[in-house]
């Protein structure tokens, strides 16, 4: 890495047909379609669930495996990555979580449920490792993280698109039709082959074997610390954001007998609506402020205020039903925009860690790994809401939120790193 050139730079939304804006378009629709097809599966769950008679832990199970596999292709892939190239890479996971999603309409069964719905979570995890690269690399160091979060944003955006394709296809043609819909993604690989350059970098970087790269992340002293501490920053964040938001509706839906905030089915998918928009905003405004004041403290303050908004969240069903209800509504975009916002982080400062030869290797063991780690977050919060309640339970993500912005500061700042 060496300091940021002198030389201006054009302003970030001009040139929308150049190499690097390409590049993002690209990567932002995959992650798009991506977060769609894995969020099918979340509104089809009650049908399918119907229809196979599974119970909610066999249900949850398919959730788990989705993720553990997830994890797994990220790191694959982030090999992958440096061996073959980005765009390459980033064909070949689109194709896989596209063709896996319209194989999940063919289920009769937990068994081949788990199957597809774990070669869609392969899928998920590669597409982050590859378009993550590839725009973090196409992109100059003042515009980087606003590129990264225009990228990650588009996860939102599935999530809302998923949302309402469940709406209109569900009760009228039943979660098979909603799951071959999954398929079309794969048209996106057409476009990407045509026009998406490879990334410069990786093209005028010698190609070495994966074995090399393994062995080069392990031996250097300077990579391996920092391979570690963004493995443990990973970690604790995406502890807190799975442990939070895999029981929020639950969380939401369930009376304030049982500890829960009492909005009922209806509304409480409402707010999950309105958390998304709220994410859809901190996606974008992360990689404006990280591009101005550095990612660290970015980071940081994401990660402090949705402590304290977890904190509030959790507490809500001890205050009046109208108080808490008002607050829900007030909570959810603010929630969604610092509780997500934040992960933007990971595309732009990894990138800037390491070097083109190792750089997708590392990136993708050090997200994926905390995200193998955080699939134990929804049993851990759930056994401990068993005994004190979910609300107090959710204090435990607080917790790794505040320890997720302290270990960031272990790093270096890299906001004005050129990549090599």
């Amino acid at each position: 890495m060496t300091p940021q050139s002198a030389r201006p730079s054009p302003a970030f939304f001009t040139e929308l047909k150049s190499a690097r804006w390409l590049a993002l378009w690209a990567a932002m629709l995959g992650f798009l379609l991506d977060a769609m097809d894995v969020s099918l599966y979340l509104f089809a769950l009650q049908s399918i669930r119907n229809e196979f008679g599974l119970s909610l832990a066999q249900a949850g199970l398919v959730t788990t495996c989705t993720l553990l596999a997830s994890a797994a292709g990220g790191v694959l892939c982030g090999l992958l990555s440096d061996r073959i190239g980005r765009t390459r890479t980033l064909i070949f996971t689109i194709l896989l979580y596209s063709l896996a999603s319209g194989g999940s309409a063919t289920a009769q069964g937990l068994g081949s449920l788990v199957f597809w719905r774990s070669l869609v979570g392969l899928g998920l995890g590669g597409e982050w490792s590859a378009g993550s690269v590839l725009v973090a690399e196409s992109w100059p160091p003042q515009h980087r993280a606003k590129a990264i979060s225009f990228m990650q944003s588009g996860w939102a955006l599935g999530y809302l698109l998923a949302a309402a394709l469940s709406a209109f296809v569900l009760p009228r043609f039943g979660w098979r039709v909603l799951f071959l819909i999954g398929v079309l993604p794969a048209l996106l690989t057409l476009a990407i082959r045509r026009y998406v350059p490879e990334s410069k970098l990786w093209t005028q970087t010698p190609r070495s074997s994966s074995k090399w790269v393994v062995r080069a992340l392990a031996s250097d002293p300077t990579l391996r610390s920092r391979l570690a501490i963004s493995t443990a920053v990973a970690t604790t964040v995406l502890i807190a954001y799975w442990g939070l938001f895999s029981w929020a509706p639950s969380f939401l839906s369930a009376s304030k007998e049982l500890g829960g905030a009492g909005l009922g089915l209806l509304r409480s998918s409402l707010w999950l609506i309105v958390i998304q928009s709220g994410a859809y905003a901190g996606y974008l405004v992360f990689g404006v402020l990280a591009d101005r004041f550095g990612r660290k403290p970015t980071f940081s303050f994401y990660v402090v205020v949705a402590a304290a908004l977890t904190l509030i969240f959790g507490w809500l069903p001890g205050w009046s039903a109208r108080d808490s209800e008002l607050w829900l509504w007030w909570l959810g975009p603010s929630l969604g925009f610092f509780g997500t916002g934040y992960f933007s982080l990971f595309g732009a400062m990894l990138a800037e860690l390491f070097p083109t030869k190792v750089r997708a290797t590392a990136q993708g063991f050090a997200y994926n790994i905390g995200r193998a780690c955080s699939a134990l977050a929804p049993y851990a919060i759930g056994a401990w809401a068993e005994r004190a309640g979910l609300g107090t339970a959710l204090t435990l993500c607080s917790a790794f939120f505040l320890l997720a912005g302290l270990l960031v500061w272990m790093l270096p700042e890299t906001r004005s790193a050129e990549l090599d």
